[in-house]
């Protein structure tokens, strides 16, 4: 299903926070988040979206939630469950909607690397550890860790999110629930990255949202192991000492990188060759995981 990109919804009646890439509306005792085409770079919303995104995001997710099996937010798929004001826009909104319950969002991000690339190479090569977890010598770039390892990071309106250590994520969110989130972090990614591996993907790295019920329980929310939340590369080229080609939009920051953009000014659309190369990556990301194409 390739259609013109949806760079924002717009449902009347409904209280709406727009994120770099989701729409969420307030209906109350739930929310409907709408993921649209909409790609982000450098901390900028790009002009340009990119056809059928949102749809695999949602896709994935509800996937991945399908097969893992873990308590999560996700209520329904289905447009009529929502509203009429979201089913009478099923042409721009089916396939990239979900209704999910409330919950108290934990104000962590969840991350898990299991191979030393991005700002973990970074810091791994002055410190030789990441976010202060000692790792071996001799580790290359993209090199898999001797195991995965919990990094947390806070949640920021704007900007990158910043690393934290795992005793400040005690600090701010207590012992017990900081224990549960890292191991069921640690576990999620375990096996979302076992099974990817046997479709032809290595899932580096990766970040969770976790919200608590008004019952204690803690469940997974968000979008789950999509090449938005993930790096995804593909394992038939995977080589380490250099960072590999990858499954996301690491296409469109290589592009923008060629165009003298300063980053701190509105960015350019992208060209229509960037745009069908991202959507490809994205499309494929998805057949290769749940062995369908996109409908």
């Amino acid at each position: 299903m390739t259609t013109a990109p949806l760079l924002q919804s717009n449902i009347p009646g409904y209280p709406c926070r727009r994120g770099k890439v989701r729409d969420i509306y307030d209906l109350g005792d739930r929310l409907a988040i709408v993921a649209s085409d909409r790609i982000s770079a450098f901390d900028w919303v790009l002009p340009t979206g990119i056809p059928d995104k949102g749809r695999v995001l949602t896709g994935l997710t509800r996937f991945w939630l399908d097969h893992l099996g873990i308590p999560n937010h996700l209520l329904s798929l289905n447009l009529q469950d929502i509203g009429p004001a979201f089913a009478e826009r099923s042409a721009e909104l089916q396939g990239r909607t979900m209704l999910v319950r409330k919950t108290q969002v934990t104000p962590i991000e969840c991350v898990v690397r299991g191979y030393l690339v991005g700002s973990g190479w970074k810091e791994y090569k002055q410190s030789r550890s990441v976010c202060g977890i000692p790792l071996p010598e001799g580790l290359r770039e993209a090199d898999a860790l001797p195991e995965p390892i919990f990094t947390p990071a806070t949640k920021e309106e704007s900007g990158h999110d910043i690393n934290i250590s795992f005793q400040k994520m005690v600090d701010i969110v207590g012992r017990e629930l900081a224990d549960t989130l890292r191991q069921r972090s640690l576990e999620v990614y375990r096996r979302g990255a076992d099974y990817a591996r046997g479709r032809g993907i290595i899932i580096a790295d990766t970040k969770f949202e976790w919200g608590t019920l008004p019952d204690g329980e803690v469940i997974l929310i968000d979008e789950v192991l999509t090449p938005d939340s993930s790096r995804f590369w593909p394992a038939d080229v995977y080589k380490p000492g250099s960072n590999p080609p990858s499954f996301d939009k690491q296409y469109v920051r290589d592009w923008l990188e060629t165009t003298g953009w300063d980053k701190n000014s509105t960015p350019p659309e992208l060209p229509a060759d960037v745009v069908a190369g991202t959507q490809r990556k994205y499309l494929e990301a998805y057949e290769r995981l749940t062995g369908t194409p996109l409908v």
